[in-house]
């Protein structure tokens, strides 16, 4: 049966019928699986006013009350999971594990948030002069959107909407038209914890949705993951109507191989980080740099690994990965091993050829692919391609691999791998990247550290989640006081209780 999805306004899915609509595609057999409903001006503003509504309430609720919240929440994502994995798996196209590896990282942030009493504790000091006291406290902002992208459906968004709600504000989400089922389910999952009505919204759509939430005079703040153009205008359009903005773009993750490195932990890298979730990862390796000497045994290990890869369906317990998410990327992917080649690089493995698990059938099927001989004016390698294609470049030294990284206008992740201290200590500090991986490839930091790039992988000052996304979800407010007449409110024998 077709699904339909629509909006999550006010506790409650939308009611009426939409003037726009779009297809959701199962990826593994090519074919419309439901449709969902696009947000106009009407659906945004409505969304805004029960988040602007809500916000009074959640933000006087104590914080042991709300904590009591994201707990329910914590554990209520804990008992769905599965059922999220495969909501994910069944609209991006991505294997079950993986999506449910996806819900789990997620999860982390909702437990750091878990702790944010501890997290809003201010300054305080006493006596700054004769009888004042200076103290500073945190207070939140008060309805703030996120624009999520589709390769990470549930991750991404609990980037940004744990904390955000944890420090008392009230959330709008625009998520992908792609994979929209999974944002509507962790809305009902909320309602089920008991946040009140109209904290955590959701609006479907298109440009036109996020357009509305960007000029929206009463959103004070907007997060955003995804290409570096759409960063750039998320960012432009929000600063231009006064909010503050975080957002996080494009990537081109380069993993350096230096010659006394684990050949064979370095193959298993590269194929885990450059194919896994189709490649369909901003933290996805998408460039090795190879040291001359050691490229072409590093080749061979990285051919003998994709030859055994399971490519099939999501929800085949074989597959180790999937389709793609639309057939216009699939074969927008598929391009780049032309182009590479027109300009000059080999092609050792194409993923063109890899056999599907059942055939295939009209699926968004790409399989493995490595350019080999790559060199950095190649379009194969300027362009974010945001899928399962591995580049190797092959470099004389050290300091060559640190120069084609530098140069590279992006500055998201990268990793080395080596088994020599001193050059894994001079890469960290040298590399002009926001996250580094030492003989990991894919360094996404933990929730109570800060997720984000460099240069035009971030636009705006805050990454996201960890205390960045605590600072950016939060306003300071510093207050100087004096009591010239102390007073108490009388006897009372009471347990103190917070609430």
């Amino acid at each position: 049966m077709s699904k339909h999805v629509t909006h999550w306004i006010g506790g409650r899915p939308a009611a009426g019928e939409a003037r726009r609509r779009g297809d959701i595609y199962n990826p593994a057999t090519g074919k419309v699986a439901g449709t969902v409903d696009f947000a106009g001006r009407a659906e945004v503003d409505a969304a805004v006013a029960a988040a602007e509504d809500a916000f009074p309430g959640w933000r006087d609720t104590p914080l042991s009350k709300r904590v009591a919240v994201l707990f329910r929440f914590r554990e209520l994502l804990k008992e769905n999971a599965g059922e999220l994995a495969r909501l994910i798996s069944a609209e991006h196209g991505k294997v079950v594990s993986d999506a449910a590896g996806e819900v789990q990282r997620g999860l982390e942030v909702v437990e750091f948030a878990c702790g944010i009493p501890h997290l809003l504790k201010g300054g305080y000091s006493e006596n700054v002069s004769t009888g004042v006291d200076a103290y500073s406290i945190l207070q939140p902002l008060g309805v703030v959107a996120g624009v999520s992208p589709f390769n990470f459906p549930a991750m991404v968004p609990m980037w940004m909407f744990p904390v955000a709600i944890a420090c008392g504000n009230t959330f709008v989400l625009k998520p992908s038209e792609k994979d929209p089922s999974a944002s509507v389910r962790i809305a009902e999952l909320w309602a089920e914890a008991g946040l009140p009505d109209g904290v955590f919204n959701v609006v479907h759509g298109d440009k036109e949705a996020v357009d509305g939430l960007l000029e929206h005079e009463d959103v004070k703040a907007v997060s955003f993951v995804g290409s570096t153009p759409i960063a750039q205008y998320i960012y432009e359009g929000a600063a231009r109507s006064g909010k503050r903005v975080q957002a996080l773009g494009g990537a081109k993750n380069h993993m350096v191989v230096l010659p006394d490195a684990d050949l064979d932990l370095a193959a298993d890298a590269a194929v885990s980080a450059g194919f896994g979730s189709a490649g369909e990862r901003c933290m996805a390796i998408s460039a090795v740099v190879a040291i001359d000497t050691i490229a072409d045994d590093l080749l061979e290990r990285i051919r003998e690994r994709v030859e055994g890869l399971r490519v099939g369906p999501g929800d085949d317990d074989r597959s180790e990965m999937g389709p793609l998410v639309t057939r216009a990327h699939r074969d927008k992917v598929a391009s780049y091993l032309e182009s590479g080649v027109r300009e000059g690089a080999s092609l050792p493995i194409d993923g063109r050829v890899h056999p599907v698990l059942g055939g295939g059938g009209d699926g968004f099927w790409l399989g493995p692919s490595l350019l080999d001989h790559v060199s950095p004016e190649m379009a194969c390698y300027t362009d974010e391609i945001f899928g399962p294609v591995l580049s190797m470049l092959r470099v004389p030294s050290y300091e060559s691999a640190l120069e084609l990284i530098n140069a590279n206008p992006y500055g998201n992740g990268t990793a080395i791998f080596t088994n020599d201290g001193g050059a894994a200590r001079r890469f960290q500090n040298e590399v002009e990247v926001g996250m580094v991986g030492i003989n990991v490839p894919i360094p996404v930091p933990m929730a109570y550290y800060s997720f984000g790039g460099w240069k035009k992988s971030l636009f705006g000052d805050s990454h996201a989640h960890g205390m960045e996304g605590v600072h950016f979800y939060t306003r300071t407010k510093a207050v100087t006081s004096r009591w010239l007449d102390p007073s108490h409110g009388g006897v009372n024998l009471g347990f103190p209780t917070s609430g």
